[in-house]
């Protein structure tokens, strides 16, 4: 709240000196009434041409100094430190953070570990055809690797504050699509 209001009073005093700065300005461009009622005195005789060829070239005239007060705006910069979580600062349109989908997902093997220490399951992206090898305790997108099955590999999914658990069996091939053999 402090910070607001300090660069709210920053904000302000920039625009006031800009806008005396501006007035000063437009001040010294109008004539000033009181001597442009006086009659002028006569103008003296322009002077004779001069013959003689200049010495040295004309020195071109130095640009005025900006006299102008510097105006200096300090802005707060911000680092989220996520600790592992998502940055609410970034759009969510953008992330890959979300995806893959659980719909999106398809289970082609697992290497299932009787003890269940070292299962692996391969899951493949439909959409994107990116392939995934993933253990338990593994998290991909929102979704967490509970547990690898046999044929199944459990997922715990967290959305808005409540977790639940969703089961992605192996799919049986489709014996209607026919391989071409090479």
């Amino acid at each position: 709240m402090k910070t607001s209001i300090s660069f709210a009073l920053i904000f302000v005093a920039a625009l006031a000196s800009g806008a005396s700065a501006q007035a000063k300005a437009q001040a010294s461009v109008r004539p000033n009434p009181n001597t442009a009622a006086k009659p002028s005195a006569p103008k003296p005789p322009p002077p004779a041409p001069n013959t003689r060829k200049p010495v040295a070239a004309a020195v071109p005239a130095a640009p005025a100094a900006d006299t102008a007060p510097k105006v200096l705006i300090n802005r707060e910069i911000f680092q989220y430190d996520g600790d592992g979580r998502r940055d609410p600062f970034v759009s969510l349109l953008t992330t890959s953070d979300l995806r893959p989908l659980l719909n999106d997902l398809k289970l082609v093997a697992v290497a299932f570990d009787p003890r269940g220490q070292n299962s692996v399951a391969v899951l493949r992206d439909v959409t994107s055809k990116t392939q995934y090898k993933v253990k338990v305790g593994q998290a991909i997108g929102r979704m967490r690797v509970a547990a690898i099955q046999e044929k199944a590999v459990i997922f715990t999914i967290e959305e808005f504050g409540y977790s639940r658990q969703e089961l992605l069996p192996i799919q049986p091939p489709d014996s209607s699509k026919m391989r071409v053999r090479q």
